[in-house]
């Protein structure tokens, strides 16, 4: 079930590349953001990898890190599955689990969280979350 929506933010995909594979493809991709996590402004950094499937979906796998205004930092992983949504935009949704010696991020630790990812064609990204109850 839902719990309350732990974050939101908008960023920008800054770099792609695309990794080597046997069969179908494999990118790899950074980007940065800004917004709230526990209602806390600051800002984020992340990449993962996004490989196909033969069914034209995507398994992604990620890690990247939020920073406070005030530099308290988490770190975060997580998973999730992808399709294309069209003019080249991505839409994702995963779960995500964070670390952190920062007390006030500390709530994280013990949270599974949900998610959203979209990424528009211009490389402009949308991500939510929520706790996983």
């Amino acid at each position: 079930m839902l719990g309350d929506k732990l974050g939101e933010s908008r960023g920008k995909r800054t770099a792609r590349r695309v990794l080597p594979v046997d069969a179908g493809f494999k990118v790899e991709v950074s980007f940065e953001d800004r917004g709230t996590l526990l209602g806390i402004e600051g800002f984020g950094i992340g990449t993962y990898t996004s490989t196909s499937r033969p069914d034209g979906t995507m398994y992604g796998e990620g890690q990247g890190v939020f920073m406070t205004m005030d530099g308290e930092g988490a770190t975060w992983k997580g998973s999730g599955v992808g399709k294309f949504v069209g003019g080249g935009a991505v839409s994702y949704r995963g779960a995500i689990y964070y670390s952190t010696a920062s007390q006030k991020l500390a709530g994280l630790n013990s949270v599974a969280s949900v998610f959203e990812f979209e990424v528009d064609p211009e490389g402009n990204t949308h991500s939510k979350n929520w706790e996983w109850k």
